[in-house]
């Protein structure tokens, strides 16, 4: 199925349009050593650009040619972007916490002929790959000076300007490399015009966006959901992007930047929520009062504002708690957030009702690489929690019944529109795989519409297994409420072919602390995971916040204790968050399997 795009449908343009239209506002902020930021306005990148451009192509890169970025968000993932997208060439960004394997796949597998590399000790991984990688000629250092460096290329740039290219929306704008829970990283090709329809469908539905608004940058942007709703979707308006200093500093960094808007994964306000109700349980007294006091009162405004109703009194109460405690909380993440999109995961409902409630609504979204990214979203224009939201601007959802067992409501999403990928590089058959013969991909994803055209995630095609009595478990579900209690920082669910669910547990040991103490429980994590108290506890948490929620064949009726989170750096998360299952049942099957031969529970 071919789409029509407009001829200024390419990722050049729209960033020579902000240029053009807001040259003296702020675009990127650093923060410095002295933990202030300093930014860099639209002008100051577009001559950058215009600079690279000039020097890359003074050393050949031309039409469709691959450039590799090795890098964190920063101004200079922009400026190598977009002086690619003015030359007709292909992007390709990795993630600076990478194996170095992973890395060298996706520059031989992407034919890239240069790569910028944000750090020394990263230069240093790869320089050898030149002499090892048909095809990669050249590779620069951003933080250096003097030869083989980002600067020394802008000067040859500067002194060797080339024109602007403007490339066809058809034209493969970027390969994004899935990280995947298995095999080989796969190379998602994505179109300009895939990019442009989805960030002009979902501008549509925020009209609280514009040339003031400033999100501080979180996700990475060699992913596609940071990428096209964060720099490509807001560069639009003419915001501006600070740029996180790591993950633990999110909350400081918001209290320095004041966004007015972000782009999220669900993780990052569950970790917020649960630091919130741990500080006012920690508090006590007044504050937790007035804190109680406003969460109840604004559930029930909520529900008497749904049958057409209000109460004096109930208005009150939240009026007051949102003055003296809901007020606080909004300040300490900036004090101007009017909204923020959240996507990767279905954010809990509880969770999004209470974020609406002191004021920082939380829009759920849905989507995936092959889609880049955008399928539906929830937006101030129309907004149901506990779904993602309706399809966006020309894209279709049919749901696939005929992928799932009989008997259920729900089936595999497809999806058809101008955002839909060209294919995988270099993979036809993994292609051929997802794609349907009229131009829909097939996302893997179960999933329902209501009756008002909202997406509900029911879970994903691979990863539900039968227990041993035949009936259907959606492990992801069971995983993603266990993690929002406060002293879980980690779960997987094992139970295929079994007579029942067993859970692995990772606690977390900075929100036990309290607990510990109290108890005089072992302060070491080894020791700690072997205490039968500390076991006893968190079990009984677990299946209390499960119950009433899943079949209780679904709960898990033991439980496997680890003093090792699930990581990046030990190979059980991809870059995205997604547990590698195979991966970390590799390591810990025998402890699994030796559940089922221990004492019946």
């Amino acid at each position: 199925m071919s789409y029509q795009y407009d001829k200024s449908d390419n990722l050049a343009e729209l960033f020579e349009n902000a240029v053009e239209k807001y040259p003296n506002h702020p675009i990127f902020g650093t923060k410095n050593s002295k933990g202030v930021y300093d930014w860099v306005t639209y002008g100051d990148v577009g001559t950058r650009v215009t600079h690279l451009r000039g020097g890359l192509a003074h050393i050949g890169i031309g039409k469709d040619d691959t450039v590799g970025f090795i890098g964190n968000n920063r101004t200079e993932w922009a400026v190598t972007a977009f002086a690619t997208y003015s030359l007709g060439g292909r992007y390709v960004p990795m993630y600076e916490s990478e194996l170095v394997k992973i890395w060298k796949y996706i520059i031989s597998d992407s034919h890239a002929k240069v790569v910028f590399v944000s750090k020394p000790e990263i230069y240093e991984e790869i320089k050898n790959f030149k002499d090892e990688i048909p095809g990669l000629e050249k590779i620069f250092l951003i933080e250096g000076q003097g030869e083989n460096t980002m600067e020394e290329l802008e000067k040859i740039g500067e002194a060797n300007p080339a024109p602007s290219v403007h490339p066809d929306p058809h034209d493969i704008a970027v390969l994004i490399y899935t990280s995947g829970t298995t095999g080989d990283p796969k190379g998602v090709l994505l179109t300009h015009g895939n990019f442009m329809s989805n960030l002009r469908a979902g501008g549509k539905l925020f009209p609280i966006l514009d040339e003031n608004s400033r999100v501080l940058s979180i996700l990475p942007w060699a992913h596609s959901f940071g990428q096209t709703a964060e720099i490509y979707n807001l560069l639009q308006f003419g915001a501006s992007f600070a740029f996180m200093e790591n993950p633990r500093t999110i909350v400081e960094d918001m209290a320095l930047v004041r966004p007015t808007f972000l782009i999220a994964v669900p993780r990052v306000f569950n970790k917020i929520y649960e630091a919130i109700h741990m500080k006012m349980n920690k508090e006590g007294g007044i504050a937790k009062f007035l804190f109680d006091m406003g969460v109840e009162a604004a559930k029930k405004k909520r529900e008497l504002a749904d049958e057409g109703k209000s109460c004096f009194l109930t208005e009150l109460k939240f009026r007051i708690a949102d003055k003296l405690v809901f007020s606080k909380i909004r300040d300490k993440l900036g004090g101007r957030l009017q909204g923020v999109l959240t996507a990767s995961a279905a954010m809990n409902k509880d969770i999004a009702h209470f974020f609406f409630d002191v004021g920082i609504p939380l829009y759920d979204a849905y989507g995936m690489t092959e889609t880049s990214p955008a399928v539906t979203m929830n937006s101030p224009m129309a907004c149901k929690l506990g779904s993602v939201g309706r399809p966006i601007d020309r894209v279709k959802v049919v749901i696939d019944k005929s992928a799932v067992e009989e008997g259920t409501d729900d089936g595999e999403i497809i999806v058809y529109g101008p955002n839909v990928m060209k294919g995988y590089h270099n993979k036809p058959e993994a292609t051929q795989e997802v794609m349907t013969e009229d131009g829909g991909v097939r996302t893997g994803d179960r999933g329902k519409l209501d009756e008002d055209g909202f997406l509900f995630i029911t879970g994903r095609i691979k990863e539900q297994y039968k227990l041993e009595n035949g009936k259907f478990v959606f492990p992801a579900s069971l995983e993603e409420d266990i993690k929002l209690l406060p002293y879980v920082e980690n779960a997987m669910i094992y139970g295929e072919n079994r007579p029942y669910n067993v859970c692995l547990v990772v606690p977390s040991f900075e929100m036990l602390e309290e607990y510990v103490r109290k108890h005089s429980l072992p302060e070491d994590p080894e020791q700690l995971i072997q205490n039968e108290q500390l076991r006893e506890f968190i079990g009984n948490e677990i299946v209390s916040t499960l119950k009433g929620n899943y079949g209780g064949y679904e709960i898990p009726r033991k439980f496997v204790f680890l003093s090792e989170d699930f990581t990046l750096e030990n190979g059980m998360l991809t870059q995205t968050m997604k547990l590698k299952r195979r991966i970390v049942l590799e390591k810990y099957k025998s402890e699994l399997e030796a559940q089922y031969n221990a004492p019946k529970v």
